[in-house]
């Protein structure tokens, strides 16, 4: 079984990931938790970390069933394959997700282009690169799980 990329409709992430669960597929959509602004108050809210997705985990034979929740629109694609995620990736955000959010990124002197190996933290033994260095904050990139990441100075 593998893990597939499936696009959703516009803020359905979380319904179909529950319309996919009802019908017995094992899915995954990571949510964190938002605090969200409004004319009178202010209020926390668990959002999708990726906007229109959720990963699903089957066999490549049954990945037309996904499409009986009216919100899968399609799969994401790869150089004409559906893309798929390696189970390690899965289980990074996984635990990215559920570390403390105290997990901090020592940078040093290094500087930006210069390709480092994270030391603590939920991305520890992961290979990354410095792509800015500003007063407030490092920016990294993890090329191999495809995302740039922003850490606060301590």
């Amino acid at each position: 079984m593998n893990w597939y990329v499936l696009y959703t409709k516009p803020k359905w992430e979380k319904k179909v990931a529950e319309q996919l669960q009802a019908i017995g597929i094992d899915c995954y959509c990571p949510l964190v938790i938002k605090e969200r602004q409004w004319s009178d108050r202010k209020k926390k809210v668990e959002v999708p970390l990726f906007n229109s997705y959720v990963f699903v985990h089957l066999e490549e034979k049954d990945r037309p069933l996904v499409f009986q929740s009216p919100g899968a629109v399609r799969f994401l694609f790869w150089l004409q394959k559906p893309a798929m995620v390696r189970e390690d990736e899965i289980a990074t955000i996984k635990k990215w997700l559920s570390a403390p959010n105290a997990a901090e990124i020592e940078v040093g002197t290094y500087q930006v282009g210069e390709t480092i190996q994270v030391d603590s933290g939920p991305f520890v033994n992961q290979q990354a690169v410095v792509q800015e260095v500003t007063a407030s904050h490092y920016v990294l990139v993890l090329e191999s799980m495809g995302c740039v990441l922003k850490m606060k100075h301590k």
